[in-house]
């Protein structure tokens, strides 16, 4: 409650889930396992990229300029 740091929800990954179902919801199904396929990636590599506190717009700009995002080993955080 004091430290702002720490996010206000530990849900990260219900999140990422939830988009594809909200978008299953909307669309009514993925026609195509492909379609499904290239939307998961591409939520994964947002979802990557904002949990690292990049900018989506940036990342994305740049994935099609050639310089895809890659995540560095050292800003994973192992839980044992």
């Amino acid at each position: 409650m004091y430290d702002f740091q720490v996010p206000f929800i530990n849900n990260l990954a219900e999140q990422d889930v939830r988009m594809i179902k909200v978008k299953q919801k909307v669309s009514g199904c993925f026609r195509t396992l492909e379609g499904a396929q290239r939307f998961a990636n591409i939520r994964g590599y947002i979802s990557t990229a904002r949990k690292n506190k990049m900018n989506a717009y940036d990342v994305i700009n740049d994935a099609f300029k050639g310089i895809p995002f890659i995540p560095s080993t050292t800003s994973l955080t192992l839980i044992n």
